[in-house]
């Protein structure tokens, strides 16, 4: 069957990792524009202040605990969605967590704990996505990061997830196309987002961390989700710094390594603005969640990058093939052979 996505409007959307940071901005954002949603996330007295918030203000919404690594409690929202709405037409696998500190100095227990949220969640969700519009037709959207395209010092696992989500997406793409099962698969490539994670995390460094800037605000990767519920893409890049990011990496991956050793670590260290204690480490159990990071960042609120993909996927094509030509240009040349 054919690519036919419903106008948000008519939409029943499920979102996973709903109370804190992009997850949050996707809930409120599909609900302010009509669609009814079905929030998950493992943070219960934030879910119910949610339902109520937004309810009280006419919303559609329900709510269901779970942690997305345990595939039960990824069937029972999608059992809360069809009992409270008679299914749904999109699902967002939203959730992740992360660390902070090199390869060695995270636990392997905590490397695990790593994919079993963010890449193992997406799997439990995606799988049960698919046995529910298979045949009926719909949107799976998965979150990833730029760090799938380019590796980051500090966030060793969680860029090792985010490799990994971006293969199970494109595989999950190409077996639903195979089988002509109507379901569009889209990946979020999110920059830095102005979100708890640095909070979140567990951290390993000897100092507080934070996203290298240009930050942007997580209304950027709410816009590019209820886009890709409403529009088949294949990719979109939330915000040009981590698109630029991709390119420099991979028209110049040595240089783009180097600078990385070079100031990725200090990039990623906020000494002087450690953020709100009642929200850091959230990798095992829940903390106080929230729509921004609480450190003193400047945040972008729109992206032209993203604008520029719901026009027509093409013009980042275009964009994308002259920057790195003009990347390409710019290199030495190797004068060594």
């Amino acid at each position: 069957m054919g690519l036919t996505l419903k106008p948000l409007h008519d939409q029943v959307i499920v979102v996973t990792g709903a109370t804190s940071g992009n997850g949050l901005a996707i809930v409120e954002d599909a609900v302010r524009r009509g669609a009814a949603v079905v929030a998950t996330a493992r943070n219960e007295a934030a879910l119910e202040e949610l339902r109520d918030r937004l309810s009280a203000n006419g919303g559609r919404i329900a709510i269901c605990v779970g942690d997305v690594s345990d595939m039960a409690a990824v069937e029972r929202v999608a059992a809360v969605a069809v009992e409270a709405f008679g299914g749904f037409d999109s699902w967002v696998n939203n959730a992740g967590t992360g660390t902070y500190g090199t390869l060695e100095q995270v636990p392997v227990a905590d490397h695990r704990r790593v994919f079993d949220v963010n890449y193992f969640g997406v799997l439990h969700g995606s799988l049960i996505a698919a046995r529910h519009l298979r045949g009926r037709g719909g949107a799976i959207i998965n979150v990833g990061s730029i760090l799938s395209d380019r590796a980051i010092v500090e966030q060793g696992p969680y860029c090792a997830t985010k490799h990994a989500v971006q293969a199970l997406t494109d595989t999950l793409r190409m077996e639903l196309e195979q089988e002509g099962a109507g379901i569009s698969v889209t990946l979020i490539k999110p920059g830095a987002i102005d979100t708890p994670f640095p909070e979140h995390a567990r951290n390993f460094m000897d100092q507080p961390p934070r996203l290298p800037p240009p930050l942007y605000a997580p209304s950027v990767v709410a816009d590019a989700v209820l886009f890709a519920c409403e529009t088949p893409r294949r990719t979109l890049y939330a915000g040009g710094g981590g698109l630029l990011s991709s390119l420099l990496s991979r028209a110049a991956p040595r240089l783009s390594d180097k600078i990385m050793e070079l100031v990725g670590t200090i990039a990623q260290q906020k000494p002087e603005d450690p953020g709100d204690p009642a929200r850091r480490d959230n990798l095992y159990a829940p903390r106080v969640d929230a729509l921004r990071g609480s450190q003193d960042v400047h945040a972008r609120k729109s992206s032209t990058v993203l604008q520029a993909q719901k026009i027509h996927p093409v013009v980042l094509l275009l964009g994308v093939v002259g920057a790195g030509i003009a990347v390409a240009l710019s290199r030495p040349k190797d004068t060594s052979r």
